[in-house]
């Protein structure tokens, strides 16, 4: 199990992975990706299901309604996804930015797997179910959200930040005043989160 992927090679024992929103590629967000951690190997994947022509991670039934059963075989085979990138570029810290759909797979992937990722950067996500409680310390979580977000409700974002933070991550949280768009402020909070 792989995916279409865009990889840079770096000189350091560090991976970041970016995952696009919905809609679109493995471009969105990888040259973001380079200039925020210079010297990381960046690997961004490209989503491989097909939502009329848009790309996603994984199904839904409609807006905020999420296909359970391909949920969790997405979330499987992202983990094996970074599994192998981290044997390949033997990383010893993986970061993982991901927006709207790419932030919840990883936020997903996270419920699963609390051990792998160590920095973990939600743009946008939503989570319309309960996460099982799991055990994040020692991990960062940064997540970033609009204040009127159509999408992601500002009660669902809330809600996921308690639940980092009750679990015990390191928990950042951001704000912006528009809605499911990403702000310029947001790409500096990104920034502060990583050199902190």
């Amino acid at each position: 199990m792989t995916y279409h992927a865009l990889r840079s090679a770096g000189d350091e024992p560090r991976l970041l992975l970016t995952l696009h929103g919905t809609g679109g590629t493995e471009e969105q967000f990888h040259a973001f990706g380079q200039r925020l951690l210079p010297g990381a190997h960046i690997t961004s994947p490209r989503g491989d299901v097909s939502e009329s022509g848009a790309l996603r991670y994984f199904k839904r039934l409609s807006e905020g309604r999420y296909d359970m059963d391909d949920l969790a075989r997405a979330t499987d085979k992202l983990g094996a996804f970074i599994d192998d990138e981290r044997a390949q570029t033997e990383a010893t810290r993986i970061s993982a930015l991901g927006y709207s759909n790419g932030a919840n797979i990883l936020a997903a992937l996270s419920f699963q797997r609390p051990d792998l990722i160590d920095d973990l950067i939600l743009l946008h996500p939503l989570i319309p179910f309960t996460p099982p409680a799991r055990d994040f310390t020692g991990r960062r979580v940064l997540i970033t959200a609009g204040k009127t977000d159509m999408i992601c409700p500002r009660e669902r974002t809330a809600s996921l930040a308690q639940y980092y933070t009750q679990c015990g991550a390191d928990l950042h949280l951001f704000w912006h005043e528009g809605g499911h768009e990403i702000s310029a402020r947001e790409g500096d909070a990104v920034r502060a989160f990583v050199a902190g």
